[in-house]
């Protein structure tokens, strides 16, 4: 029986040479000499720091901006509320997200009810999702429906048997 797997992932690698073209750019940029403004990756974590709100808006535009060029979906990343730093300064944590939530596992397994396939089903397997059918031409058109759908996370299928 044809399968194939959902599974939401930000490659790390991509984002660590992001990170690091990034704050590459910061200590070269005219705006942004002499401000303090940093920008750090931790585990599953990047960490802005600017003197000002202006200045932490351009640093997520330039961080932003590395990644789509490096190919990473910004759909994985979620930033956190401005919180006030040191000498006036502001912070801000960018979280990357991987793997798929039960409340978006809900969402994409109801998305392919809707379709109405006959034979096609999903199911949760942690943080990824197996969807098995009869045919791969259904598959094909689940996998069709899905990438048009906004689930607001970044999804690979991958893994597809026949």
């Amino acid at each position: 029986m044809p399968s194939f797997d959902i599974t939401s992932d930000v490659d790390m690698q991509e984002v660590r040479n992001a990170v690091d073209q990034a704050a590459r750019e910061i200590t070269t940029r005219f705006d942004f000499k002499g401000t303090g403004a940093s920008i750090e990756l931790s585990e599953q974590d990047v960490e802005l720091n600017a003197p000002t709100e202006e200045r932490l808006r351009a640093l997520v535009q330039v961080l932003e901006e590395k990644l789509v060029r490096r190919g990473v979906s910004l759909k994985g990343v979620s930033y956190g509320k401005v919180e006030e730093a040191s000498k006036g300064a502001v912070r801000q944590h960018a979280r990357l997200q991987a793997g798929i939530s039960s409340d978006k596992a809900k969402q994409i397994n109801k998305a392919v009810k809707d379709l109405g396939l006959k034979g096609v089903t999903s199911q949760a397997q942690g943080d990824q999702l197996r969807v098995t059918g009869k045919k791969r031409d259904e598959l094909q058109a689940v996998i069709a429906h899905l990438k048009e759908q906004d689930f607001e996370i970044p999804l690979q299928f991958g893994n597809f048997r026949d």
